[in-house]
């Protein structure tokens, strides 16, 4: 549509060895789904589910991913799922520093 307003936003993914920023300028109005969908990542990361995947803005989740309109400036984050439980990561830590304390 000529003469559409158009915002830059950031999308951003991480895996542990490989994190990518893109600057994207998309039509006013776009959802965070809609930026995680225009961003291609999808397609160089075939394990991303954008359908799916938790979505977040500058490091908050956000609740309602198809219907929150971005603003210019904002950072789409895609959230990989967790592999394990923070509070159980947590508790096997703990139980690795005590074993190394009792060892000592």
């Amino acid at each position: 549509m000529a003469g559409a307003e158009t915002i830059t936003i950031e999308v951003v993914y991480g895996l542990p060895d490989e994190q990518v920023l893109l600057s994207l300028a998309v039509p006013a109005g776009t959802t965070v789904r809609e930026a995680a969908r225009l961003s291609g990542l999808a397609a160089r990361f075939p394990a991303i589910d954008i359908e799916h995947a938790p979505l977040g803005v500058f490091g908050k989740l956000e609740k309602s991913p198809d219907t929150r309109v971005l603003s210019e400036g904002e950072r789409v984050e895609i959230y990989r799922p967790l592999l394990i439980d923070p509070k159980e990561a947590r508790r096997l830590r703990a139980e690795r520093a005590k074993a190394r304390r009792g060892a000592a």
